[in-house]
């Protein structure tokens, strides 16, 4: 039944919506022998929702892949470069962002017009068979069934979907008018914070998204409402926005907003496609985006792929990174609305930057490319003297001004000599000193022998050990004037008496163990020592380990001390839920499990110098059920507060070894952000913040005050440095070694040519 070459002789989609309708059309075009039926439930000219936006990226595939298709939308296109932003009366307008809508009814018409004039042969008021039957009747089945796929659902145990649904509700509405811009607009009301999405997406009319969380919307009366009474509700919320003039609905009705993931997009010759196997939330305006894009993608691939299965191996490949990275940055999205009302107070001009950039898809350097004066005004109302990043603004932590926004990490490098560190840490922290961080911190430093994680780890327990961090500090502070170190303070629990790390991480070591002491004896992962749990006595001992740790730092010359309460170390294990169990009042409720940290936080501070800075590292999540989750992160961070930590360092998990974290750019920092605008307390945001562009965004987005980064200074120790020279800075921010200074011109490098785009599917 499959013609030579792999590419399929009858088809069959089910669901004509853009993506389905798009596959049929270019299958049918590139290949006229073939049979190609379209199954839809529906009449042809019903539909849900009003205009859709499509990116010119998406365009320029339509373009390549089929003239005919292009033409035909191009020509329909309302175009608009405008973003604006009105918040408490006052309007922000940014511009230079290039969008192009239509109206998603005349989309289909055109879609349908292609299909029939290629001879697709298009099913309306049908419901397709049962898909058993169609894989039984044709080669390929494309399911396009959106987002309450019947086809997925039947096939759950292959393609393995999990659905979430988010905590607003929204409806789709239009106005018959065109908004000059794509507008957001908050209302405070009396039952919470909502928001109106707006676009125009023809001459005469614009889509208008309402949206609020679920417990508004109930406070509100909205459940109560019949869909008259609904629009006109909303068109009295925002009458400014609408200028007076009424919504009108299409079948609208409040729902919640549901992520779809599905493990597996193909099984045999069925084949997923668009919100069938995917969703991303609409405040990106991707649905319609990914499907077409879905099936460019397979139709080029079913045409470059010698056999069916490797053909659908192939879109999977080759889509999934692609759809993975639109879900993170929807996600982000999403979650901003979400919690919207934590940003009501910003600044005026702070939060429209903060709204424009919540997907992490526009960025500060972006966003000064698109709109240079927007940009800069934000900079101004943030305090950023001409010229100056955001990066390389100052920062205040009680006694000490860090010069700039950058922290180079704690990073374990398994170096030492029985707590000793040498020449490695010198060179090591010294480098990255010189490299012009505003704060370079220690790796975990360990209060006792016992406390370590390996027997490479570092140590402040003797007064060996407390010389050798001095001969440190010491270079520091005369190489690299404005640079400050600060030292993390930390005890490994159950996570000790492990190999190096490029030994084998976390696994015990084969002999020389020590005894393990922990919040309760639950070992790390199967096959690791078992900790015994810590009695009232080794509570005090090891209070007083750190106490005495942080004695020899101070004299040691740290200008910062860090307790570490993350990644399932000793202090983290009595902060989850999922590594203490004790009865006693060291552990149950999150004030028990708190109890113990707070003592040693509080003998630290006790010894520690009242002009130097402390601060708190924790995990915001276990990224596992039952664990942390990010509303007690928020109150164990005002309790630390409330003890006089200066700041927050939020991470996130390494606490249980079956944890399931949501890896993805700058994935860590919304915990960060929470913590800062719910808490009240300053926070350094980690987790793979890899770009000078990401640190100058989340800076000016106020999400956060300082953003520690790792793995990019180990890949250069002068990575500030550098990002000063690529913007063109060179201020107090960021200064050059002396003997550097040669250097600070990033050096010319040959011309590299791009390459030509991959899909081109005809003319």
């Amino acid at each position: 039944m499959t013609r030579t070459g792999g590419r399929p002789l009858r088809v069959a989609v089910i669901g004509g919506g853009p993506g389905g309708l798009y596959a049929a059309a270019l299958l049918k075009r590139l290949d006229p022998a073939r049979e190609v039926t379209v199954w839809e439930r529906n009449a042809p000219d019903d539909t849900f929702g009003f205009g859709v936006v499509l990116s010119d990226e998406t365009l320029g595939g339509i373009e390549h892949a089929d003239p005919v298709v292009y033409a035909a939308l191009k020509d329909e296109f309302v175009r608009w470069d405008d973003i604006d932003i009105v918040h408490r009366g006052v309007r922000h307008t940014s511009g230079g962002h290039g969008f192009a809508a239509l109206g998603r009814r005349r989309l289909l018409q055109i879609l349908h017009e292609r299909c029939r004039a290629l001879g697709v042969d298009l099913r309306f008021r049908t419901k397709a068979p049962h898909p058993a039957r169609l894989l039984e009747a044709n080669d390929l089945v494309i399911a396009a069934d959106g987002v309450h796929s019947g086809t997925r659902q039947a096939y759950a145990e292959v393609f393995r979907p999990s659905v979430e649904e988010h905590r607003c509700r929204y409806i789709w509405l239009a106005a018959d008018f065109p908004f000059d811009a794509f507008r957001f607009e908050i209302a405070e009301t009396e039952h919470g914070v909502m928001q109106l999405h707006g676009y125009p997406y023809s001459a005469d009319a614009s889509t208008v998204i309402v949206e609020m969380r679920e417990e508004v919307w109930h406070a509100a009366g909205f459940a109560e409402l019949d869909t008259v009474e609904t629009i006109e509700r909303c068109a009295k919320i925002f009458a400014d926005a609408l200028r007076g003039r009424p919504l009108r609905s299409n079948n609208s009705t409040w729902t919640t907003f549901r992520t779809v993931v599905t493990e597996h997009w193909s099984y045999g010759n069925l084949v997923l496609l668009g919100d069938a196997a995917h969703t991303a939330h609409f405040s990106i305006g991707s649905g319609t985006k990914l499907a077409v894009e879905d099936a460019l993608a397979l139709v080029a691939c079913l045409e470059e792929h010698p056999s069916l299965p490797e053909a659908l191996a192939a879109y999977e490949e080759e889509r999934r990174p692609v759809v993975a990275s639109t879900q993170r940055a929807a996600r982000a999205s999403l979650e901003w609305f979400e919690n919207l009302r934590l940003y009501l107070d910003q600044p005026p001009r702070q939060f429209a930057f903060n709204l424009l950039t919540r997907s992490r898809r526009v960025t500060h350097d972006n966003l000064r490319l698109r709109d240079a004066r927007f940009t800069e005004s934000v900079e101004r109302e943030f305090g950023c003297p001409p010229g100056t990043p955001p990066m390389f603004t100052p920062f205040r932590l009680r006694g000490l001004t860090l010069r700039n926004r950058v922290v180079v990490s704690p990073m374990d490098m398994y170096s030492a000599v029985d707590g000793v560190p040498g020449d490695f840490h010198l060179v090591h922290l010294g480098a990255r000193a010189l490299g012009g961080a505003g704060l370079v911190m220690t790796e975990m430093v360990c209060v006792s022998p016992e406390g370590r994680i390996t027997p490479g780890c570092a140590g402040l327990y003797t007064g060996r050990q407390a010389e050798a961090w001095r001969r440190i500090t010491d270079f520091v502070h005369s190489q690299a004037p404005g640079t400050a170190i600060g030292v993390q303070l930390g005890h490994s629990g159950r996570k000790g008496s492990t190999k190096l790390m490029w030994e084998g991480m976390d696994e015990p070591l084969q002999e020389d163990n020590w005894p393990l002491l922990a919040a309760s004896p639950i070992p790390y992962k199967p096959g690791s020592q078992t900790p015994r749990e810590l009695s009232r006595a080794q509570l005090t001992d090891i209070r007083e380990q750190f106490a005495s740790a942080a004695l020899r730092a101070a004299r040691s010359g740290f200008d910062l001390i860090e307790l570490h309460c993350a990644h399932g170390y000793l202090l983290s294990g009595f902060l989850s839920p999922l590594t203490n169990r004790r009865t006693d009042a060291y552990g149950g409720s999150l004030a028990g499990r708190l109890r113990f940290p707070l003592e040693v936080f509080d003998a630290v501070r006790a010894v520690w110098p009242e002009e130097r800075p402390m601060t708190v590292r924790i995990s915001a999540t276990d990224w596992a059920e039952g664990g942390t989750t990010a509303e007690d992160a928020v109150e164990i961070a005002r309790a630390f507060a409330a003890h006089g930590a200066d700041a927050i360092d939020v991470s996130t998990g390494q606490v249980v070894a079956e944890e399931k974290p949501a890896f993805g750019r700058s994935y860590q920092t919304p915990y960060a952000d929470r913590i800062r605008h719910e808490a009240g307390v300053p926070v350094i945001a980690v987790g793979a913040i890899s770009s000078w562009d990401d640190v100058n965004s989340l800076i000016l987005a106020g999400r956060t005050d300082l953003c520690a980064l790792a793995r990019p200074h180990l890949y250069d120790p002068h990575w500030i440095l550098h990002a000063a020279a690529e913007q063109g800075y060179s201020g107090p921010g960021a200064v050059w070694p002396a003997p550097y200074r040669a250097g600070s011109r990033r050096p010319n490098t040959g011309r590299t040519d791009a390459p030509k785009p991959r899909l081109a599917l005809g003319s």
